[in-house]
């Protein structure tokens, strides 16, 4: 729309990198609630930005209902004090489950790299004779 304010769901895609139906599938969601202008729904620019925190939300490997959660009361807590709280919460959440994964991921690059280093020395040693069938 010309007016900077208004997007149509192909202008907001555009904006954001991802394609119109993304957007309805966060439209379907509740996560994003278009305006109509005649039989074409306009996104404002709050959708806009609601856009840009559930795409960062996702990245960080928050689920969708968490992420609706956290965007539900900012729309109620005036204060945002419930908001804060519960995301704070939510980042301890996910910031443990990483670490808990980069351990696991650490664990199994260093067996990797043991059994990677086992069947290199195996390759260099001389292979043993083979045995003749007896007869």
């Amino acid at each position: 729309m010309s007016d900077g304010s208004l997007y149509t769901v192909t202008e907001l895609a555009k904006q954001l990198g991802m394609t119109p139906r993304a957007i309805r599938f966060y439209e379907d969601k509740g996560l994003i609630t278009p305006q109509r202008a005649g039989t074409t729904r306009v996104f404002s620019a709050r959708d806009r930005a609601r856009m840009i925190l559930i795409l960062r939300g996702k990245r960080l490997g928050f689920s969708l209902s968490a992420i609706k959660e956290y965007l539900d009361l900012y729309d109620t807590d005036v204060t945002q004090h419930a908001q804060l709280k519960l995301l704070a919460a939510g980042v301890a959440r996910r910031r443990a489950q990483l670490l808990a994964q980069r351990q696991a991921i650490d664990e199994a690059l260093a067996e990797l790299d043991d059994i990677a280093a086992q069947t290199e020395a195996a390759l260099q040693s001389p292979a043993p004779r083979a045995r003749r069938a007896a007869g």
